[in-house]
């Protein structure tokens, strides 16, 4: 899952980023609206992380517009505003959560997974195909009941696979959910981490088969 962090302050920034990132996402950072309108115009995010005060305006003129276009993107709003009056104009704005700074990264991310769990968004509570389980919430794998260690980014194509098994995710698509526009990318770094992917997969006897469509991209489909 991709996100985007929009937040004038560098260091703030970094560290939400570092942060999310650990918890399994992939991350854009803009420190103004006219970068956040750059981002969003070339890649397709699953939630939105704004903050209000920003260089070049207000960040609520991003979400009335997000809003007037019919965008249902979740918006987490993060500012320094904590009076009762602009914590409702946030929310009347079409806002779908509101984070007072300063705050902990670890409430950050439950309500950025809290967000993702609303009906028709994207985050399930538990994906399952043939013996293979995943809990997103606690980023846990299991295969027959046994847990099974999967590196971040394992986790995170895992969850795209199972989200979408039984049909054949494009290449692209998978690349778009993994990395952000300022990840390094081997040309081989997909083909790698699927093979990680597959080998522990089969060493855990999970009865579900990862192909790879030359050409396309990658099915997971169950086994049996």
């Amino acid at each position: 899952m991709r996100l985007l962090v929009v937040e004038d302050e560098p260091d703030l920034l970094v560290l939400m980023s570092r942060a999310l990132e650990r918890g399994g996402f992939a991350v854009d950072g803009a420190p103004d609206l006219a970068q956040a309108d750059l981002h969003l115009g070339l890649a397709s995010y699953d939630a939105l992380i704004l903050d209000l005060n920003l260089p070049d305006g207000d960040g609520l003129s991003l979400l009335r517009r997000l809003r007037a276009r019919g965008s249902r993107l979740p918006i987490l709003v993060l500012t320094a505003r904590d009076a009762l009056e602009d914590r409702v104009i946030g929310l009347d704005a079409g806002a779908d959560d509101y984070l007072v700074k300063p705050f902990h990264t670890v409430e950050l991310i439950a309500r950025i997974r809290a967000l993702l769990r609303r009906p028709d968004a994207v985050l399930g509570v538990v994906l399952e195909l043939g013996n293979l389980v995943l809990e997103t919430t606690t980023r846990q794998a299991s295969v027959a009941g046994v847990d099974i260690s999967l590196s971040v980014r394992e986790m995170a194509l895992l969850e795209q696979l199972l989200r979408r098994q039984g049909n054949v995710v494009p290449r692209e698509m998978l690349e778009a959910g993994l990395y952000s526009f300022d990840s390094e990318i081997g040309s081989n770094a997909m083909e790698v981490l699927v093979h990680r992917l597959r080998r522990k997969l089969a060493d855990s006897r999970a009865s579900v088969c990862l192909h790879t469509v030359r050409g396309v991209g990658y099915l997971l489909a169950d086994a049996r």
